[in-house]
């Protein structure tokens, strides 16, 4: 029989997958794969559930239905001072992964060089060599993640065709500051290049850093596409509602490939995200201060146990040297062995990494219920006799 496509044939199950499983197998709390365990908030599905029985169920606009297309108008106005037209700026998509995929088989050409920092989230390298772009990576490394200039400049040539940029950065907790932002631009506007920004964790940014998106940078208007996704600001990961604000000539190339993708999203989902993008400060002050706590007290427990704790600037996500444990052998060893042995599972750094990956990182969710952290950390100190 035929081969099937070569580059996507290629990868193997994601770490994710293969953790959670293991975790599934051996009753572990899994703090691998980044969901919250709660529910989300009350009012935001209430308006989910009225908008299903009122109706309509057909297809809404492809673009998405106009109540969302103006309510993340009005976030990107009064989060950052971003002034977007909702009918020819912002495309509504299933989750963020699928605006992902929309604007790097949009923007790609074969042969476009891409840009990407390691360590990455799993979904890019597959999408962008799908698309027929080449890969230029650049990393930063734990546990200080500092982006070096000169690795920048060397990935970057006359045929860089974008920049595929996530900050808050997952999976290592970093939020690009404004020297580092502005680095990034000087360099796409020296070489006539795009961003595609993924800022799904926009709200979860800690100790009043703030998030500042790549598109507020002078000249980075209409060189950057914006990623935000409902999923991770209202914790409810599993309604995969995304969307893309970009500059018109960017986004109907973009808007084009979401039309054969997946053409549209739930619209009783859609109306419930434009009525939650629209909650008062205390809800997102709230919710960034609830999800800094959990770090705090999940951070400081593993500390107590001897892990060194990185630190943590923002997403779901913080990861732990555990060289001070003594443990005998490498991250992958590290996270089956807890997971089998203390009933808690990580996910190992050295997953998010092409090639010569540091070896003795475990990352861990902290996006859970406290009790249930708890017993993360009572677990683990119990097996490490802290």
């Amino acid at each position: 029989m035929k081969a099937a496509n070569a580059i996507l044939s290629s990868y193997g199950t994601t770490v994710f997958e293969v953790m959670s499983r293991l975790a599934i197998e051996h009753g572990s709390i899994n703090l691998g794969q980044g969901f919250p365990d709660d529910n989300g908030p009350d009012d935001v599905r209430g308006i989910a559930e009225q908008a299903l029985e009122a109706g309509p169920n057909q297809y809404p606009p492809m673009m998405g239905i106009p109540e969302l297309r103006q309510a993340v108008a009005a976030h990107n106005a009064r989060f950052y001072g971003l002034d977007v037209d909702w009918q020819r700026e912002v495309l509504v998509t299933s989750g963020a992964t699928e605006a992902l995929a929309a604007c790097l088989f949009g923007l790609i050409e074969p042969g476009d060089e891409v840009v990407l920092i390691e360590p990455l989230y799993d979904c890019y390298l597959p999408i962008v060599r799908r698309a027929g772009g080449v890969p230029k990576l650049v990393r930063v490394e734990p546990p200080d993640w500092r982006l070096s200039r000169a690795a920048l400049e060397d990935a970057f040539t006359e045929r860089t065709k974008l920049l595929l940029l996530n900050s808050p950065m997952n999976p290592a907790a970093k939020v690009f500051d404004r020297d580092e932002l502005a680095m990034l631009a000087a360099l796409l506007d020296a070489h006539d290049a795009y961003a595609v920004c993924d800022e799904v964790y926009e709200h979860l940014v800690f100790d009043g850093r703030g998030h500042v998106p790549l598109m507020t940078l002078p000249g980075m208007r209409d060189r950057c596409v914006r990623i935000g996704s409902a999923g991770k600001t209202f914790s409810l990961t599993g309604w995969k509602v995304g969307y893309v604000t970009a500059a018109p000539d960017l986004l109907q190339p973009i808007a084009k490939c979401h039309q054969f993708l997946v053409f549209t999203t739930p619209p009783n989902l859609q109306k419930a995200v434009a009525f939650g993008l629209a909650k008062d400060d205390a809800y997102f002050e709230g919710f960034t201060a609830d999800m800094q706590a959990k770090r705090d007290r999940f951070g400081a427990g593993l500390a107590e146990i001897g892990f060194d704790v990185l630190d943590c600037q923002g997403t779901y996500f913080i990861t732990a040297d555990f060289r001070p444990l003594g443990f005998n052998g490498d991250d992958e060893d590290f996270c089956r062995h807890i997971t089998t042995e203390a009933k808690v599972t990580a996910v190992p750094m050295s997953a998010f990494y092409q090639a010569d990956p540091p070896r003795h990182f475990a990352r861990f969710a902290f996006c859970k219920q406290p009790a249930v952290l708890d017993d993360a950390l009572g677990r683990l100190a119990r097996h490490f006799d802290r």
